[in-house]
């Protein structure tokens, strides 16, 4: 957040400007800090303190983030002091938030402070693995080579996510398009059919009575079921964002046939590609851990990884600790106990990943493969159940006539 300021410095001298900070207390800690007196501290876009401008989550572009990390590794392997690159590479960046991140960890590296914990000061824009590399790679000596393979897990991550969407984006097209048909059939050819059928009195057949009073009852309460659905939408979504309860329904989730195979397998391929970056870098197995399990997306597993990590701490064996969750998949717990065994776990874990990111895409094609057509043929049952029973009446009528 961006904050309009009135300092006082120990000498006397009045000083106003706009600071970023993540919070007014981390700004006002900050100044202080710096032996300057707050006359005045107030959001930048408030009058007399309220602020105008609407609470926004703040993002850096992914695409950006990663140039920027790719060219600092090629600075740094090619021997360019830190602060030297860090000065270099942010007058190139053109997104004025992600600037004025680099602005503020460029000061505070030319002061003195290690590169990890300037960014850590904006851990809420950057994922806690990036800034876990950044330490990983300072403490080995080898940061130019850690942002490489930062930048090649974000990645590899970033594309199985850009697949597996793709993959669900055409039945979700056509889920749509039957939603919107059988909509504008009930609300407008079906009413066309009752006003003509009534000029006849002739008995309607069941079926046709029940799709003619359904579209009565959608059309009269539409505002009522679109208020319903709304509602039932925004209290899911209040559930959901209460604590404890995004562990319960990722935990559903995990449970749905197919799609719930899949969740799992990513949850597991982004622990495992995880943990092998961040032991690659030279952190240790627990402190990999606990980062692994705030970088999971899925949070019912992220909780059974804490526990994982706190076994280990305890001493026992990380194979072992997975297998007792009984949550991930028996292959990777597998090869996790030889690559523990062998000394070889960083290497195990990126085949782990690298298997079930395969899985993922061969799962995704198959369902895709095998709902298209399902989709279809269902569309058309209903479809052609609505058309019958609306044209049934017609039948019955030329037989009557005919007769």
């Amino acid at each position: 957040m961006e904050f309009r300021c009135r300092l006082a410095s120990p000498n006397g001298e009045i000083v106003e400007g706009v600071y970023i900070a993540d919070s007014e207390a981390r700004l006002r800690h900050e100044l202080e800090e710096k032996g300057l007196f707050v006359l005045s501290l107030q959001p930048k876009h408030a009058i007399a303190g309220v602020s105008l401008q609407l609470p926004q989550r703040r993002s850096i572009n992914t695409r950006e983030f990663l140039v920027f990390n790719q060219e600092l590794a090629t600075l740094l392997k090619a021997g360019m002091p830190l602060v030297q690159s860090l000065d270099l590479l942010k007058r190139r960046v053109t997104a004025p938030a992600f600037r004025r991140v680099l602005d503020d960890v460029h000061d505070k590296v030319r002061s003195g402070t290690a590169l990890s914990d300037a960014f850590g000061v904006h851990q809420a824009l950057f994922p806690r693995v990036y800034t876990a590399s950044l330490l990983a790679g300072e403490r080995s000596g080898n940061l130019d080579a850690m942002l490489r393979r930062y930048v090649e897990y974000t990645k590899i991550i970033a594309t199985v996510k850009r697949k597996t969407v793709s993959a669900l984006v055409y039945p979700a097209i056509l889920i749509s398009l039957a939603i919107v048909l059988v909509t504008i059939i009930v609300l407008k050819v079906v009413p066309a059919f009752s006003d003509f059928y009534g000029t006849f009195g002739a008995e309607l057949p069941l079926s046709t009575k029940l799709i003619v009073r359904f579209s009565e009852f959608l059309r009269s309460q539409f505002l009522l079921v679109i208020g319903g659905l709304v509602a039932g939408v925004i209290a899911v979504v209040a559930w959901i964002r209460q604590p404890g309860q995004q562990s319960r329904f990722d935990h559903m989730v995990l449970r749905l046939p197919m799609l719930g195979q899949v969740a799992k397998k990513f949850a597991t391929s982004q622990m495992a590609r995880t943990l092998a970056t961040l032991l690659g870098g030279g952190l240790p197995l627990v402190n990999a851990l606990d980062i692994a399990a705030k970088s999971v997306g899925n949070q019912y597993m992220a909780a059974q990884l804490d526990i994982v990590s706190a076994r280990v701490r305890e001493g026992e064996s990380f194979a072992h600790a997975l297998e007792a969750r009984h949550v991930f998949p028996e292959v990777a717990v597998k090869m996790a106990e030889v690559g523990e065994s062998t000394g070889a776990l960083q290497d195990m874990l990126n085949t782990v990943a690298d298997f079930y990111d395969e899985e993922i895409a061969t799962t995704m094609d198959r369902f895709v493969t095998l709902v298209e057509p399902v989709l279809l043929v269902v569309m058309g049952i209903v479809i052609a159940g609505l058309l019958l029973a609306l044209y049934m009446p017609l039948f019955q009528l030329s037989s009557v006539l005919a007769g």
